[in-house]
């Protein structure tokens, strides 16, 4: 008996998404390396709690497809971006990122829309308001810079800027105070 209460687009569409939060969650990991290697500890720390909280959003979508009856198709994902020429550069590239990953979750809720699969349309939902707060979190980060200075932002304002968002509270454990024994 075929328990798949997914149509074979929807289970498409949503496995892209699986694809497209999993290459998400490296572009962050890639742009906190570089945070980190050019002296922004506070802002890598963030940009890879953002990593992770890619990744549960990847988990979120499998477990939806599984939980429905669907198969989960684990793709090879893309190689992250180069690094960023400077912060404003990181912020600007976070924030195109996440209007395409934002147009992507509109396309789901279309699409669920236009099936009439409401369970999917509903479970949709929550990544609808997820990316409004993302977006959001990233024009605020372009704000904070250009109060910052912008790129004639001073060696102390992006210090404290740096400072700032390594302590911003997250859902997502810091990167720094994990350990073999407990990898949070």
């Amino acid at each position: 008996m075929d328990t798949n209460r997914l149509s074979k687009k929807i289970e498409v569409i949503l496995n892209k998404q699986v694809t497209k939060e999993a290459e998400a969650a490296q572009i962050y990991l890639s742009y906190g390396c570089w945070a980190d290697s050019e002296g922004y500890s506070g802002i890598a720390n963030y940009l890879f709690r953002h990593s992770q909280e890619e990744r549960n959003h990847m988990m979120k979508v499998m477990q939806y497809i599984m939980e429905r009856g669907g198969k989960v198709k684990i793709e090879a994902i893309k190689t992250p971006p180069s690094n960023p020429k400077n912060l404003k550069d990181c912020f600007e590239r976070t924030f195109k990122h996440e209007v395409d990953n934002s147009t992507a979750i509109n396309g789901i809720v279309n699409l669920a829309h236009e099936e009439k699969d409401w369970a999917t349309f509903n479970f949709a939902q929550w990544f609808v308001k997820e990316q409004i707060e993302e977006e959001k979190l990233v024009m605020d980060l372009l704000d904070k810079l250009k109060i910052a200075g912008g790129p004639e932002a001073t060696s102390e304002s992006l210090f404290n800027l740096d400072h700032q968002l390594g302590k911003s509270p997250n859902e997502v454990p810091l990167a720094r105070e994990a350990s073999m024994e407990n990898p949070v």
